[in-house]
């Protein structure tokens, strides 16, 4: 079970009730333009339960102060100790800080509670997702040149981003260690 507050946010795991507030973050076109066609309400409530719950392949994003869920936030473990993100926000929260707060708490977790070694994400989304993937300190590792198709049919590079454990040691250290 996955419980972490940060300032502002509850990162946990998904319940039933956050149906309505995934379908409106899954089944808003403009969120979805990087990955896929948006999903009705009958598809997120299936991606809810088999995904997110039954696997627990993503955590929910949830507003302290308001109790809504506001984020998606995919956190699968791909193989041992190596483990995919990505994320989704409701649209009405973008640019306000919500993505990288979950997203470290996330990558902390992951680091310390699970003893990951890798993180890693990808995106066809050039403008949006690669600062904030480079704000978190992943590092471009690859750029699959037009390897996959947009929602438009258009061919598109993927970018893989990722971070291991070491880097996000140093990162993350105290700049100023106290006195021994």
């Amino acid at each position: 079970m996955i419980y972490i507050e940060t300032k502002r946010l509850i990162v946990r795991d998904f319940t039933l009730e956050d149906t309505a507030d995934l379908h409106d973050i899954l089944g808003d076109a403009e969120t979805m333009e990087y990955c896929e066609p948006a999903y009705d309400f009958e598809k997120t409530q299936r991606f809810l339960t088999s995904f997110c719950m039954d696997r627990k392949g993503a955590v929910a994003a949830v507003h302290k102060n308001s109790g809504k869920m506001l984020g998606y936030i995919l956190f699968n473990e791909w193989e041992n100790g190596v483990y995919e993100m990505g994320w989704f926000l409701n649209r009405n929260y973008w640019r306000q800080g919500y993505a990288f707060e979950a997203c470290s708490a996330v990558m902390e977790y992951a680091f310390q509670t699970r003893k990951a070694h890798k993180i890693f994400a990808e995106t066809i989304d050039a403008a949006k997702s690669l600062p904030l993937m480079e704000k978190l300190g992943m590092r471009l590792e690859g750029i699959q040149r037009s390897h996959v198709k947009d929602i438009h049919g258009s061919w598109a590079d993927l970018y893989l981003y990722g971070i291991l454990e070491e880097d996000w040691r140093q990162l993350t250290q105290d700049p100023c260690p106290s006195p021994r």
